[in-house]
């Protein structure tokens, strides 16, 4: 009896499905000039924000890194001088995801996708991911802006080192959960671009954690579920508080990602 020869055909497994994906979307993503118009976005942000606090000792701003983060953690808002600064990119960030996944949706890519790949979990992570990346290249270009405008407005560039980059990688780090956050809005509203947007740009400013605050107080709890400890990323930040900004970005990423993978998996992706 001769061997016959078996042709045996591998599931590809999870990381190279994960990276075939990836590989499409940031081929797509560098090919995009809505990517490259919100990374100069980004990066003029910090010009318009300290043109607009003014000079002198009533100025909004005495330090020029008070433009990339504030110098404590916040919950309520005393005055938007607080909030204007890096935190800006997740605002730009959830409307660039809202973008990039409505486009997806409305040129059929989705409908293609899912004829021949049926991990909707891949689709989740990919676009998380993607998004996680692209605010990250945000929030690098708004730090080199908020350096030059911090010179060219003559302000101070006295600081804490350690701090400032635990301030700098907290931010960095909170953008994967940001990302799947705003990955999750819009797999729920994928038919609603309107929708959508508006519920990044809303989640993006804090204005729930803020509201919410503002009626029960101050609470560390508070901060981590609403807003996923960005406001520890602050000019006080230290290692602890990029441990904290880690823990709660995985987490938010695990979640939002279960979360909607279940929606595709549950309703009608087209």
């Amino acid at each position: 009896m001769e061997n016959a020869n078996v042709l045996k055909f591998e599931r590809p497994s999870f990381f190279e499905r994960l990276k075939g994906m990836l590989g499409v979307d940031f081929y797509r993503l560098f090919h995009t000039p809505l990517f490259y118009i919100f990374i100069a976005i980004a990066a003029f942000i910090p010009a318009l924000v300290s043109m607009g606090g003014g000079q002198g000792e009533g100025a909004m701003y005495q330090n020029a890194w008070q433009i990339v983060a504030a110098n404590s953690p916040l919950y309520v808002i005393s005055n938007m001088g607080e909030y204007a600064n890096m935190n800006m990119v997740f605002i730009f960030g959830g409307i660039m995801v809202s973008i990039f996944i409505g486009h997806d949706y409305q040129s059929g890519y989705v409908k293609q996708l899912f004829t021949t790949h049926a991990k909707k979990q891949d689709y989740m992570m990919s676009k998380s991911l993607l998004g996680a990346f692209s605010m990250t290249c945000m929030c690098v270009t708004y730090m080199i802006g908020g350096m030059i405008s911090g010179a060219a407005t003559g302000l101070s560039f006295q600081i804490n080192a350690g701090s400032l980059l635990c301030a700098i990688l907290g931010k960095m780090i909170m953008s994967l959960g940001w990302a799947s956050l705003y990955t999750f809005i819009n797999i729920i509203f994928r038919r609603k671009f309107g929708i959508s947007i508006a519920l990044c740009f809303v989640l993006g400013t804090g204005i729930p954690v803020i509201g919410a605050a503002a009626l029960v107080g101050n609470s560390a709890a508070l901060n981590i579920f609403l807003y996923g400890s960005s406001v520890y990323a602050c000019l006080s930040a230290n290692f602890l508080s990029v441990l904290v900004c880690l823990a709660c970005s995985v987490v938010w990423a695990v979640v939002y990602n279960i979360l909607g993978t279940v929606v595709l998996y549950k309703r009608d992706v087209y």
